[in-house]
């Protein structure tokens, strides 16, 4: 009887063994059929809650992908990360290919699709203006962003429309750093600042600043943010940037279906320092003036837009090639999923 007690007890032990053994191993499958990537992104903004809906809603997990994600703190940084293999995938201003391009980068960066299609910034006054016009910014102290950056030459996109020389008919600071300007603000720097979100809200909250004018308003649909790659890993990685992209377009058909409410509830982990109310408000704002497209493609008469921009800002001579800095490819094929 002993005997066969010890027999059945080894067995028991080998067989819970071996389910351990399974288990492990098919989670060890499950694992490294995730396809690692690391994504820089300009900023960690609301501005951007579609590719959080994406990391929160497990979309793309459920696309093969272990995604990591970086924040650059500005576009030059997040540039600079893709560029030195740091990042494989940067989201930012596409102004920064077309800059990568221009100076002959062989390996050079290729937008495969769009996120925003209207500015994220918002000028915010030391006092409330219930009647705002441009004009009230001849003279004025402004801190601005950074020089040949999008949040900058869309400020002056908008100044020059309103008849507005932003050289000479009022003063730019653009020396504060990204990220640093609503507390330069709040320092007593600048008569009117040009903030993102949450940093807008934040100088409301506190008192400190009044949100007077939506950039992405009044500057119209402009190609403000886009993932991009280098072009050698987009020829090594087709299927991961579209496995990455397909995500991003349950993350945009969310924010398309759903109330701000509960578009907040599910960002809410990734702005844990912020409130859900707060979160409310900004979503609120960002949804009401349509800021988020239907679908990622980068279209050709955006791209056009944007080099409109740039030239007029004097930061590009010649135009550049659309058809060599935007690869739609991956996006129409996420859209008709």
């Amino acid at each position: 009887m002993k005997g066969n007690r010890i027999t059945k007890t080894l067995g028991v032990f080998l067989l819970v063994s071996a389910m351990l053994l399974t288990t492990c191993a098919a989670c060890g499958k499950k694992d490294n059929e995730l396809t690692k990537v690391t994504l820089n992104e300009v900023a960690h903004s609301i501005f951007y809650a579609p590719q959080y809906v994406a990391i929160e809603n497990g979309y793309f997990e459920e696309e093969g992908i272990d995604l990591e994600l970086v924040t650059g703190f500005g576009a030059d940084k997040t540039m600079s990360a893709l560029l030195a293999g740091e990042a494989d995938i940067g989201f930012m201003g596409a102004e920064s290919s077309v800059y990568l391009y221009n100076e002959g980068a062989s390996n050079y960066a290729v937008n495969f699709a769009q996120l925003t299609q209207r500015a994220g910034n918002f000028l915010v006054a030391r006092e409330p203006i219930e009647n705002f016009s441009w004009d009230m910014l001849k003279g004025a102290d402004v801190l601005g962003g950074r020089k040949g950056g999008m949040p900058e030459m869309v400020f002056e996109y908008i100044l020059e429309k309103n008849g507005i020389d932003p050289s000479t008919d009022l003063q730019i600071d653009q020396s504060i750093d990204f990220g640093s300007t609503a507390a330069a603000f709040s320092g007593g720097q600048g008569t009117f600042t040009v903030e993102f979100e949450p940093s807008a809200t934040a100088l409301e909250s506190a008192n400190e600043g009044y949100v007077v004018a939506s950039l992405g308003v009044d500057s119209g649909y402009v190609p403000y943010t886009s993932y991009c790659t280098t072009k050698d890993y987009l020829a090594k990685n087709e299927k991961t940037i579209q496995s990455f992209t397909n995500a991003l377009q349950k993350g945009m058909e969310y924010v398309n279906t759903h109330t701000p409410e509960e578009i907040a509830e599910v960002i809410a982990p990734q702005f844990e320092e912020t409130d859900i109310k707060t979160i409310e408000k900004i979503v609120t704002r960002y949804h009401e003036q349509d800021t988020w497209k239907d679908n990622l493609m980068f279209e050709e008469s955006s791209f056009d837009l944007l080099l409109n921009i740039l030239m007029g800002a004097g930061e590009l001579d010649n135009r550049v090639p659309y058809d060599k800095l935007v690869d739609n490819q991956f996006s129409k094929k996420a859209a008709k999923k």
